[in-house]
C-alpha cells in the first residue's frame, strides 16, 4: 500500500474517531475483549514482521530474566532501533512463562538496560505495550517493583533519541505506563489504555471483580476516547474485524505509521523533543468547568499528523 493511500485511510480513521458518538456499554465492551483476543498479534509478532536481525537481550544483570518482557535491537527500515514490550502466551504453558504479559522489576529493570544502551549509541526506541499491568505478587514488591517502573518512567522522559509507544493490545496500570513516556504514543484501533484494567477497579470500587463492564464503562479506554482526551497521538487502523484477523496486515500498516512518525521524530533536535515530550505529559488531564460541571478537558481540536 502507497503512502498517499496509507495517509489517506489515518484521516478517514481521525474523522470517525472525531465524529463517532459516545460508545455505548455493549459495544465499549466489545473494544475490551478485542483488546484481549487469543489470536492477536502480540509484541514478537510485531518484531519479527517489522524488523530484520532482532536479537534479545536477557537479564536485568541483577536477579534475573523475565521473560513477560521482550527487549531487544534489530533493523529496521535498515536503521537499528530497539524494541521492547510485553509478551503474552498462546497457550497454556506460554502463558505461564510469560507470566501472562506481566513484568516484575526484573523486566523493567531489563528495558532501562536496553534503553540506556539505545540512548549511548543514538538508536530510536519503540515500546509495544500490551499487558493487564505489572505483576502484583509480594516477590515482585519485595524485588522493588514500584522503585523499578518509576525509575524505567524516569529514564523514558530524558532519553535524547526519538521514542514512540504504541498500545498494540491492551495497556494497564503502571505496567503499561512504564513503557509509555515517549514522544509520540500510539494506539491501535482496538486497544484499551487505562490507569487500571476494569476488572480491577471493579474490585476496588464495588469488591466485585463480576462489575468489570461497569467500570469500563466509568473510565472508557477505548483508543477513540483516549484520543478526543488527547492522551494519544492517533489511533493507527487494523484490519477490518480486528488486527487478529490478519497479523501481516495489521504489522503493514504499523509499519506506514510508524516509519514516518520516526522519521518527523528523527529530523528533530534532541533538546527540543525532550521539551516537547515533557511538555505532552504535563498537559494531560487539566480539569474545567464546563458549563457549571466538573470534566477532564480534552485539548484535542486537531487531527494528528497524517
Amino acid at each position: 500500500m502507497t503512502d498517499r493511500k496509507q495517509g489517506g485511510r489515518f484521516r478517514k480513521v481521525t474523522d470517525k474517531v472525531r465524529r463517532a458518538p459516545e460508545p455505548q456499554e455493549d459495544d465499549l465492551w466489545e473494544r475490551v475483549q478485542l483488546a484481549r483476543h487469543a489470536e492477536r498479534p502480540y509484541t514478537l509478532d510485531y518484531i519479527n514482521r517489522l524488523c530484520t536481525d532482532f536479537e534479545e537481550l536477557h537479564g536485568d544483570r541483577y536477579f534475573a530474566d523475565d521473560a513477560a518482557l521482550v527487549a531487544g535491537f534489530g533493523r529496521y527500515h535498515d536503521t537499528p532501533v530497539a524494541f521492547i514490550g510485553q509478551q503474552k502466551g498462546r497457550d497454556t504453558n506460554e502463558r505461564t512463562y510469560r507470566n501472562f504479559g506481566m513484568a516484575g522489576p526484573e523486566g523493567y529493570r531489563k528495558a532501562m538496560r536496553v534503553m540506556e544502551i539505545a540512548n549511548r549509541l543514538g538508536i530510536p526506541v519503540v515500546t509495544l505495550i500490551d499487558t493487564p499491568g505489572a505483576f502484583p505478587g509480594a516477590s515482585a514488591e519485595e524485588r522493588g517493583q514500584g522503585g523499578a517502573i518509576s525509575r524505567s518512567i524516569q529514564m523514558m522522559w530524558r532519553l535524547d533519541v526519538p521514542t514512540v509507544a504504541v498500545v498494540i493490545g491492551e495497556g494497564s496500570s503502571g505496567g503499561a505506563l512504564g513503557l509509555g513516556v515517549a514522544d509520540r504514543v500510539l494506539m491501535l484501533e482496538n486497544s484499551t489504555y487505562s490507569v487500571i484494567s476494569p476488572e480491577g477497579a471493579s474490585a476496588i470500587l464495588w469488591r466485585d471483580a463480576s462489575k468489570a463492564k461497569l467500570a469500563a464503562q466509568a473510565f472508557k479506554p477505548t483508543a477513540a476516547n483516549c484520543y478526543r482526551w488527547g492522551v494519544v497521538d492517533a489511533v493507527v487502523p487494523e484490519p477490518e474485524g480486528g488486527a487478529h484477523t490478519d497479523h501481516e496486515q495489521a504489522a503493514e500498516i504499523l509499519d506506514q505509521y510508524l516509519s514516518r512518525t520516526l522519521a518527523e521524530l528523527g529530523a528533530m533536535p534532541a533538546a527540543e523533543r525532550r521539551r516537547a515530550r515533557r511538555e505532552r505529559f504535563r498537559k494531560l488531564g487539566p480539569l474545567r468547568d464546563p458549563e457549571g460541571g466538573m470534566g477532564m478537558a480534552t485539548g484535542r481540536e486537531t487531527p494528528p499528523p497524517g
